[in-house]
């Protein structure tokens, strides 16, 4: 994309579906079935609808439910406040699969990506927005690996083209950082990828093929794009101030969708921002990278 820095992004975002939303959160694109999920961290529910945004289906979770992604033989995994859950489409069921900070009551988890050798890497955070109680995890399809730790709040992840830059979220800070991945899927080279500047705060994240960083911004009102390197490229400005979440969807790749939410704003607000907690989409030059299936391991 030949773009000048900070320029504003040719996009105009539409609504998808009004869904009132308090937290949407966890896009993502299932191209083998053609259809957009997400979450309602705070209303406690899954939404599902088609590119278009018809088709839609919405179940209710039995906890705050933060991610869904997809696992193999067609199964969808999920997070509920104490570990991860198979969500059983057919009848809304959602059956244990592995603890996670079971004993941390006071946390809960926020976004999650698989990479392409079907890892799961997720982040919890402190769910009163206080505590650096919040960890980066690696879950492999077995076990689930601790991998950073220290934050209040995580967000991302997401990984670069090759698989060899993860890409994680201090939202508090407004930090995006960039590790390492190594051969065994350890992580190595912790450093500052980007400081947002502006208002807002930094949130969910996807990265396209040219290897460009898409960051929602919570508060902010926009998506922006960065180089590999950390320098902004532009943004997409949106009608509402948080935005939580993109993935890119569609035949070619090229259309985002985005979550935003509710939480947080006044009555007033709220009156002037009407599409708060809708589901967005607009138009992208530059492709994404195609959605990714957890493997699971006996």
């Amino acid at each position: 994309m030949n773009l000048t820095m900070n320029a504003v992004l040719d996009a105009s975002p539409r609504c998808l579906w009004e869904a009132g939303a308090v937290l949407g959160e966890g896009v993502l694109w299932d191209a083998a079935r053609g259809l957009v999920w997400f979450v309602d961290i705070k209303g406690r529910r899954i939404h599902r609808c088609d590119a278009d945004g018809g088709d839609r289906r919405s179940w209710d979770a039995p906890g705050q439910v933060s991610f869904i992604v997809p696992a193999e033989d067609g199964a969808m995994v999920c997070s509920l406040e104490d570990g991860l859950y198979l969500f059983i489409e057919e009848t809304g069921a959602f059956a244990p699969l592995v603890s996670v900070e079971a004993d941390v009551p006071g946390n809960r988890f926020n976004d999650g990506h698989v990479d392409a050798a079907g890892r799961l890497w997720f982040g919890s955070m402190d769910d009163a927005e206080e505590a650096p109680t919040g960890a980066l995890y690696r879950f492999d399809g077995a076990q689930v690996s601790a991998m950073d730790e220290g934050y209040v709040i995580t967000n991302g992840p997401a990984l670069s083209p090759d698989g060899r830059t993860l890409y994680h979220t201090d939202t508090l800070d407004k930090r995006v950082y960039a590790f390492d991945v190594l051969e065994d899927g350890g992580l190595a080279r912790k450093r500052v990828f980007v400081e947002l500047a502006g208002g807002g705060y930094p949130d969910g994240m996807a990265v396209d093929s040219e290897g460009a960083v898409w960051i929602a911004t919570f508060g902010g009102w926009r998506i922006e794009r960065y180089d590999p390197q950390g320098r902004k490229l532009g943004e997409v400005r949106f009608p509402c101030a948080n935005i939580t979440k993109l993935a890119f969807g569609g035949e070619d790749l090229r259309t985002v969708y985005a979550t935003s939410a509710r939480k947080g704003l006044s009555p007033a607000e709220l009156a002037a921002q009407p599409l708060a907690g809708s589901l967005f989409t607009f138009r992208a030059d530059a492709p994404g990278l195609p959605q990714h299936t957890l493997r699971l391991q006996e």
